[in-house]
């Protein structure tokens, strides 16, 4: 019994130490999508925000200008997708692809110079994300320490579930979110109405970018301490997955983040167990991946223009 508690303590606080970064970009999935732009580039604005985060944070010693410079840089590449396809009308798809090879190159190229390497300096304590109630709960007991491994973890695990509930507001509770749904599903009626669908779904790119960019930096500055080329390498189109499990609304994304984190966790958790492979272990997430968009995507209900470009009446 004890070790059956012990061990699901371990598989809870993993699972809530990898859910922030997949579900801050989910999140900002959900604000392109659900305005009517495709955004594929979630993994290449997650990389800049994870590069970004980890050096601003080496540079200035303090994790919470870091992690915010992270959802600025990841903003940044969410302007230049609002740009090339909200503003020019280039292909959705193309632009999202574009992004993701063009956010990793720049990275490793900054990284060079500034570190003579593609990996950052590793960051101290002091700078990466803090740990919090760490040595709030006694962990002489059984229960003290399952406290423990569930509630001790970084704040950005706290943020991100305070991030679903503004972002579930915006969405069902104010002018902007009933707008912003209105121009992923009738952008033309939108238009008749005084609603300028070019500017929502530009905002919603870039919030989209932000984003990402912070669970870029989650994974940068709290699970690692440093910026790696592989350090996001599948979490974004497991983040897109997560939002088509989720039929495009927060709450959905929240519970199927939920589930690609546990996934993650038991990963981790089990990566080491005698007689397993550690290459079939590491296949947990992606073998989910694939199987939750087999079983999900046909079921999903697909704002009527996302992917679609509106072009402005004259």
């Amino acid at each position: 019994m004890t070790n059956f508690i012990n061990e699901l303590g371990v598989i809870i606080y993993a699972t809530l130490l990898f859910t922030p970064p997949l579900l801050f970009a989910a999140l900002g999935s959900c604000f392109s999508e659900v305005s009517g732009v495709v955004n594929i580039g979630i993994e290449g604005m997650m990389t800049a925000g994870a590069f970004a985060g980890c050096v601003v944070a080496h540079f200035t010693g303090n994790p919470w200008i870091g992690f915010l410079c992270g959802g600025l840089a990841g903003m940044l590449f969410g302007v230049l997708h609002a740009v090339a396809t909200v503003q020019l009308g280039a292909d959705q798809t193309i632009a999202g692809t574009a992004i993701n090879l063009l956010a990793p190159g720049i990275a490793i190229m900054m990284a060079y110079s500034l570190f003579n390497s593609t990996d950052t300096v590793p960051l101290p304590p002091s700078a990466k994300i803090p740990l919090l109630f760490n040595g709030a709960f006694d962990t002489s007991t059984v229960w003290g320490k399952f406290l423990k491994n569930v509630f001790t973890n970084y704040a950005t695990t706290y943020l991100v579930f305070v991030a679903v509930a503004v972002v579930w507001f915006i969405f069902y509770k104010t002018r902007f979110g009933l707008r912003m749904r209105a121009c992923g599903e009738h952008p033309q009626a939108c238009e008749t109405l005084g609603i300028n669908v070019l500017r929502t779904r530009f905002l919603c790119v870039c919030i989209s970018g932000f984003l990402s960019g912070l669970g870029g930096a989650c994974m940068t500055m709290a699970i690692t301490n440093q910026f790696r080329p592989i350090s996001i390498v599948g979490q974004g189109f497991i983040a897109i997955a997560a939002v088509i499990f989720g039929k495009f609304k927060p709450q959905g994304a929240l519970l199927g983040c939920l589930l690609f984190g546990l996934c993650t966790g038991l990963k981790v958790v089990f990566g080491t167990t005698p007689g397993v492979p550690m290459q079939l272990i590491s296949m947990i997430p992606y073998v989910v991946t694939v199987i939750v968009l087999i079983l999900f995507v046909g079921k999903s209900h697909v704002p009527a223009a996302n992917g679609k470009p509106f072009i402005k009446a004259k």
